[in-house]
């Protein structure tokens, strides 16, 4: 049994958890056992030292044992670079060296939090994923990582056998965003036009933010008359653009609608959301082959699965012309667990040793 530190660590909340691992020459990934688990205000900390002292405190207080860390793995909601994290939101300068002599944990990882998720999803249950597409699924196959949420994460997984495996994050949200329809052309040039910018990346238009925009663009174009409801909040999301404490969350309250198809407008909003959504994951899989399965993570998917299942996705994902043959069999899973990057800091951890 070894004890490990997680950690999700974020602008504004952080999340710490001590884990039990059971490693060892074993196949497959370690066992964990969550032992205590506190969240933070990110912004009531100078840095994320005095954090973890706090919690180990809280941990030796409630569980009445002292537990001395042999690894811990934090993941990171911006970019890493050897081991070396700049928290510019929050003003916090993270490195994992320092950090091992102040805290007094022999090996320290600093990842990316899409890397996180990455690990995270070799450690879900069955009960923590839905399964869009059976697919045939290939265990020593590549698997891909997309994750829809605040931006649009990008990564891939390659097993290395004996429940070892390699993650890979990359910028791949940041790519081009290809318009495939004259409505999908449309909203390209409101972007452009909207945003004064020249080039339109993919996140701009698959993610939270990019709710937003469609609906932007959505309501511009006369297709049925906007309810007094959603012209309020869209105003007030306006008013409230550049702030930190929002009144209003647009994006959530356009999916319900059109979960509850009680709104045309954000019923068409989402659809063309999650359209573009299926042809980018359908790029992704063309690029990769993860015949291992692709893995839906982020918020958006996991909040709207109905919306999932209707068709829009699994047809614009499938829709690649003569090499549409190449991704017909891979498996596609929905990550319902919100937690997945938690638990993947702590697989990150368990991995060091």
């Amino acid at each position: 049994m070894t004890i490990l530190l997680a950690g999700d660590i974020g602008g504004t909340k952080t999340i710490l958890r001590l884990v039990r691992a059971e490693l060892g020459p074993m196949d497959g990934v370690p066992n964990l056992l969550d032992l205590y688990e506190l969240t933070y205000s990110s912004r009531e900390f100078p840095d994320l030292v005095p954090m973890v002292r706090s919690f180990m405190d809280s941990a030796q207080s409630e569980l009445g044992s002292i537990f001395e860390p042999a690894g811990a793995c934090f993941g990171i909601a911006g970019p890493v670079l050897n081991n070396v994290s700049k928290l510019t939101n929050l003003g916090w300068l993270l490195e994992a060296d320092a950090m091992e002599k102040q805290l007094k944990i022999p090996r320290i990882s600093l990842i990316n939090d899409f890397a996180a998720v990455g690990h995270g999803v070799m450690g879900l249950k069955s009960e923590d994923i839905f399964v869009l597409r059976e697919g045939v699924r290939d265990p020593q196959g590549t698997i891909a990582l997309i994750g829809a949420g605040t931006g649009l994460g990008q990564g891939y997984i390659v097993p290395q056998g004996h429940g070892k495996y390699r993650v890979f994050a990359t910028e791949g949200g940041h790519t081009d965003f290809a318009a495939r329809t004259e409505l999908e052309y449309q909203l390209l040039r409101f972007l452009r036009d909207h945003y004064h910018l020249e080039r339109i990346s993919t996140e701009r238009v698959v993610s939270g933010t990019g709710i937003h925009s469609i609906y932007s663009f959505m309501r511009t174009r006369g297709i049925c008359e906007e309810s007094p409801e959603l012209k309020a909040a869209y105003q007030t999301w306006q008013q409230e653009a550049g702030k930190e404490e929002k009144t209003v969350d647009l994006a959530a309250l356009i999916s319900q609608h059109a979960v509850n198809e009680t709104d045309y407008l954000c019923l068409e909003t989402m659809r063309l959301f999650i359209r573009a959504y299926g042809a980018e994951a359908g790029n992704l899989a063309l690029k990769l082959l993860p015949y291992g399965g692709l893995y839906i993570a982020g918020g958006v998917a996991a909040k709207n699965i109905s919306l999932m299942q209707r068709g829009d996705f699994l047809e614009a994902f499938s829709a690649k012309g003569r090499v549409s043959s190449a991704i017909a069999d891979i498996p596609i899973y929905i990550v319902q667990n919100s937690k997945v990057g938690l638990i993947g800091a702590a697989l990150c951890a368990a991995q060091m040793l």
